[in-house]
């Protein structure tokens, strides 16, 4: 029997690896591809790169006609939290600033609003090929999504969770307006009422509560939640792909999803701005701090 030292050591050994293979993974079994986050030291928080990458695969397997079905997830027990805060509070990627203006360069010292641009527009451009792809995308959550992993699950077409996922809004955790899709799509799948909660109040949903307010569509215990992940992507792999694409269409169309780029954008344009404001500054402050913030409203 492996002692404990070993059982940590092999895990640290397991995240290594991880993150050496770059921190999107790609995998096709059959028709079906898996796309993976896997930066599980930093919670599976998005940095420019892995932003970057993101896109990349997403674009590629939404276009690819040999991929039928994709499948978003995360490493076992986080799925996505969103924005990297450390890299954020760092002062983000100065080569990743370079296509900014010497002017636009010289003002994003004065707050964050650059630094987040820089993930969004890479985020956001996959979101908005996720909804156009004419094949099924499956969010598999299996741990926490928050912030901009609950964005990312929710621009999926289905999202199944395992009985450890919880789902959180957390944007104004530090002060934040939301992006990622969220705002757009929340209330189209919950209702404008709920979606207000979800926002002011910030309850963290455990899977069944999710399941129940129509956020995803199945659950299943941790220990079988790989198969049943793979069964379904097989399944929705076997499927009759050309038709469902273009019904995918003309669902989007009657949920109003031709204006998703153009929310993308203000969304966008509006948590740029928030995060240059005192307020997300307190924010993120007491974040690391590990204390409440004390918002002023500005």
């Amino acid at each position: 029997m492996a002692s404990a030292s070993e059982d940590v050591n092999d895990s640290r050994a397991s995240v290594e690896r991880e993150e050496a293979a770059g921190p999107i993974h790609v995998e096709r079994k059959g028709a079906v591809a898996f796309i993976r986050i896997a930066r599980p030291r930093r919670f599976n928080s998005m940095d420019v790169e892995t932003a970057q990458e993101f896109r990349r695969a997403g674009l590629r397997c939404a276009r690819d006609e040999s991929i039928r079905a994709v499948v978003l997830r995360g490493v076992p027990g986080v799925f996505c939290s969103g924005a990297d805060l450390k890299y954020i509070r760092a002062g983000g990627d100065e080569e990743g600033l370079s296509y900014l203006t010497a002017e636009a360069r010289k003002s994003s010292t004065a707050g964050f609003g650059a630094i987040f641009k820089q993930i969004l527009e890479y985020l956001h451009s996959a979101i908005s090929e996720i909804r156009r792809a004419p094949k099924p995308f499956v969010a598999a959550v299996d741990g926490v999504a928050a912030a901009g992993g609950f964005g990312l699950a929710m621009c999926c077409d289905l999202v199944i969770a395992s009985k450890r996922a919880t789902f959180e809004w957390a944007y104004g955790k530090t002060g934040l307006t939301g992006a990622e899709s969220s705002t757009f799509l929340l209330p189209r799948l919950v209702g404008l009422r709920k979606a207000m909660e979800l926002l002011l109040l910030n309850p963290r949903l455990d899977a069944p509560e999710a399941l129940r307010v129509g956020l995803i569509n199945a659950v299943h215990p941790v220990e079988t939640f790989d198969e049943e992940v793979e069964a379904l992507a097989k399944r929705l792999s076997e499927g009759p792909t050309k038709a469902w694409g273009i019904a995918k269409g003309l669902l989007n169309r009657a949920a109003g999803m031709d204006r998703l780029d153009h929310h993308l954008d203000d969304e966008l344009a509006n948590l740029s701005r928030i995060a240059d404001g005192l307020d997300f500054q307190e924010g993120l402050d007491s974040f690391f701090e590990r204390r409440a913030p004390v918002f002023t409203g500005r």
